[in-house]
């Protein structure tokens, strides 16, 4: 499971930072501050994602830990750009993912050092 959630966390980093700085070229140009304000925080979300789905691969708490405060920026700037709703919603599913997968290899772990068959 940590392979998907990083390779699907990096997928969809690439994504939202993509339309994240469309965002926020778009209200730079019609001067709309708000949208241009949101659009750069979809940005820091996007590298998040990006961040997270890293670190899945080798430290799956830490990846959770980023996910979370992804969506937690997502909420934040959804006031303007309503997609980041989506991205936010993403960012827990990601975050509920890694978090079962840290708690997995944690548990097998503990079965391999207290040699129990498997």
């Amino acid at each position: 499971m940590k392979i998907a959630v990083g390779i699907i966390g990096i997928l969809l980093g690439l994504v939202s930072m993509l339309q994240s700085c469309a965002v926020a070229t778009g209200g730079s140009l019609t001067s709309n501050h708000d949208l241009a304000g949101a659009g750069s925080v979809g940005v820091f979300v996007g590298l998040l994602f990006f961040v997270g789905g890293a670190f899945a691969f080798g430290l799956p708490l830490v990846s959770a830990i980023i996910f979370v405060v992804g969506s937690l920026f997502a909420f934040i700037a959804a006031t303007s750009f309503t997609d980041m709703k989506i991205w936010a919603v993403a960012d827990l599913i990601l975050a509920a993912m890694a978090f079962f997968a840290w708690r997995r290899a944690r548990a097998d772990r503990v079965k391999i050092s207290s040699g129990a068959p498997q």
